[in-house]
């Protein structure tokens, strides 16, 4: 089985993945915690009480976290934390505090940005700074195996949408409307992309939405 690369994404239903006003210390922006409320609980973060909410393996412990959950959003939960690698932009990766070195379960952390680690992300042993898009992708794949390789950020998914490199889409739609913030695919060109609807799970408080990518006569002899 094919490694494919699957971009997961908590979005509001105007299209937000961050609330405004996002830096290093305010990875989701204000009012960006809202979005993540179907994994962590009403008025939590990620960042609120690490050693209670995450165990032994990660920011994102498939097991710690996966406690809290039931039915669909467990195996939604389930299905994401079992991706064999991560990969991000520093914009995504770096407001996040780099996840404390560990996205989830010890895999490998690819992260796509002109620029080499700062200082304080350079020593981190799962993590690697890669410049170009296509050695990035090529590199997760190669280091989930048989294993999907997940996908975070907007930057990073629209650079690979139009490069005809991103295979899947699952968005967690949360019912509510930031107004103001960061959008997923604001920064994509003026053409069509068609994706073809593989599922639509109703959890607690997210909508999960599961879409492939289909390939572009273009993308796909590049």
């Amino acid at each position: 089985m094919m490694s494919a690369t699957v971009l997961y994404m908590s979005i509001s239903v105007d299209g937000f993945i961050a609330g405004p006003n996002v830096s290093r210390t305010n990875g989701l922006g204000d009012g960006g915690e809202r979005l993540h409320e179907w994994v962590f609980g009403a008025g939590r973060s990620p960042a609120d009480d690490q050693a209670e909410w995450f165990g032994d393996h990660g920011v994102h412990d498939g097991g710690s976290v996966a406690d809290r959950l039931t039915g669909v959003d467990r195996q939604v939960w389930d299905e994401s934390m079992a991706t064999g690698s991560v990969l991000a932009g520093r914009g995504t990766f770096e407001p996040a505090d780099g996840w404390g070195g560990d996205h989830h379960d010890g895999v490998p952390i690819f992260i796509l940005s002109r620029h080499p680690a700062p200082p304080e992300f350079a020593d981190l042993p799962l993590v690697s700074y890669i410049s170009d898009l296509a050695d990035a992708v090529h590199r997760a794949k190669a280091a989930a195996g048989e294993r999907n390789v997940m996908v975070h950020g907007a930057g990073v998914a629209q650079r690979m949408l139009r490069a005809g490199l991103l295979d899947e889409i699952q968005l967690h739609m949360i019912p509510v409307l930031l107004g103001q913030g960061r959008r997923l695919f604001d920064g994509l060109p003026a053409e069509q992309i068609e994706l073809e609807p593989l599922s639509a799970r109703q959890g607690a408080q997210a909508l999960h939405l599961r879409y492939a990518v289909r390939r572009s006569p273009s993308a796909s002899g590049a």
